[in-house]
């Protein structure tokens, strides 16, 4: 096995015979013979112990002689420091290979964060929702970029470009990539403050969503409007506009109404229970029935077909939640600005109605409106749901619907006690 004792230059490396050769320090040259060409690598020699070691640096194809050098320099320092080099080196390849595992794509932690709380949303949509947000918007931008490595700047390449002109949207983007974000935060897959996060981030770059953006209410009757809307209504026929009735003079949303069973009508107490998961506010809501609404009931009985109050066409369907607005567009009503009026304005017209017209606290008409009243501390201690008040002013509205007059004034209630209480 030849050996030099000189230092190794690199005209010398290129020409070494077969064998070890010494560049000092540790440091050797590998010749070996293989089957189509002679391999020449590096080796570092070294004890531990009393125990010789060997540690190769690599082959001469990829490490040059100055970088073998200084790859030898550095397992000697380890050596002055009691360390074996061997060990150092695959502790370091280990904790290489643990944090690459950890490195995940904006894509794929967004795929987990919707698949961990697809169970918890109320319905498929909801998830299908953000996957094509994210998609369209987010991902052209995010898909691959490490989680760890998005900052503000990247943040504000997805949503600056629809900040303006699709300012609903860009806000329900920079939502969601914040709480992607906070789930690889838990997840220890990032450690850095949240960019997505609008206060002390995007809020220093972006105007509000309120100067941007025109609050546009869903176009609702002037209530002065309702009597004779209510009279063009009941001169039509059909489940759907027995669906309409029943969702204006119970003022609920139309999911609510559309997906109403006749397990959920409580006969007896004249009272239909909202279950949760079709609720916004995702709480249960006992909707007090007036007269008018019980008999459209009784005269839904007729149509039953399926599990269903206003079923839809088969056998096993509920009415579409498009099948009021068509029936809106039909009769041609407009709202006060010239817009065709929604099933959802209802509400606002019921709001306006209880509120212009009536003695009915506005308690009252939040909750039949299933809004939240007050902040958490109130509700935590208002835990009734104040039925019986309700039921009144639910009465009073249909007795309104049904050719109440309004003009400013309160609304006389036909006998119906309206003080201050409700």
């Amino acid at each position: 096995m030849a050996r030099t004792i000189h230092r190794l230059t690199d005209r010398r490396v290129k020409t070494a015979s077969i064998g070890l050769h010494h560049d000092g320090g540790g440091l050797y040259l590998q010749v070996t013979k293989g089957k189509q060409e002679v391999n020449r690598s590096w080796l570092f020699r070294f004890s531990v112990g009393g125990k010789e070691r060997q540690m190769g640096l690599g082959s001469l194809k990829d490490v040059s002689l100055a970088r073998a050098r200084r790859r030898a320099v550095d397992a000697r320092e380890l050596l002055t420091q009691h360390k074996d080099p061997i060990t150092e080196r695959d502790a370091q390849k280990a904790a290489a290979t643990s944090a690459q595992a950890k490195i995940k794509t904006f894509d794929q932690c967004r795929d987990a964060y919707i698949a961990a709380h697809r169970t918890g949303w109320r319905n498929k949509k909801h998830a299908d929702q953000w996957t094509n947000t994210l998609t369209a918007y987010a991902s052209p931008v995010l898909c691959s970029v490490p989680v760890q490595n998005i900052d503000v700047g990247l943040v504000m390449k997805v949503i600056e470009p629809i900040w303006y002109a699709k300012t609903e949207t860009a806000s329900r983007v920079r939502g969601r990539i914040e709480n992607i974000l906070d789930w690889a935060a838990a997840r220890k897959l990032r450690s850095s403050e949240n960019p997505a996060r609008w206060r002390g981030h995007l809020d220093k770059l972006l105007p509000r969503r309120s100067k941007v953006q025109k609050v546009r209410h869903h176009p609702a009757l002037p209530y002065k409007d309702m009597a004779s809307f209510w009279a063009d209504l009941r001169s039509r026929r059909g489940v759907s506009v027995l669906g309409l009735r029943f969702t204006i003079l119970t003022t609920a949303r139309t999911n609510e109404a559309t997906g109403a069973k006749w397990s959920e009508i409580d006969a007896r107490e004249r009272v239909w229970i909202v279950p949760p998961e079709r609720m916004k506010r995702e709480r249960e809501h006992r909707v007090p029935l007036s007269k008018a609404a019980f008999q459209i009931l009784e005269r839904a009985k007729d149509l039953r077909e399926n599990e269903y109050i206003f079923p839809g066409a088969g056998r096993t369907r509920r009415l579409s939640n498009g099948a009021f607005d068509a029936l809106l567009e039909d009769l041609g009503y407009l709202d006060k600005d010239g817009r065709p009026i929604t099933t959802h304005g209802f509400r606002s017209t019921f709001k306006d109605w209880a509120r212009d017209c009536t003695n009915f606290d506005r308690e009252l008409s939040e909750a039949a409106l299933a809004h939240g009243i007050g902040d958490d501390t109130e509700a935590a201690y208002a835990r009734g749901d104040m039925l019986e008040k309700r039921r009144r002013l639910m009465e009073a509205w249909a007795q309104f619907c049904a050719g109440g007059k309004a003009g400013g004034k309160v609304i006389p209630m036909r006998g119906i006690r309206t003080n201050r209480r409700g």
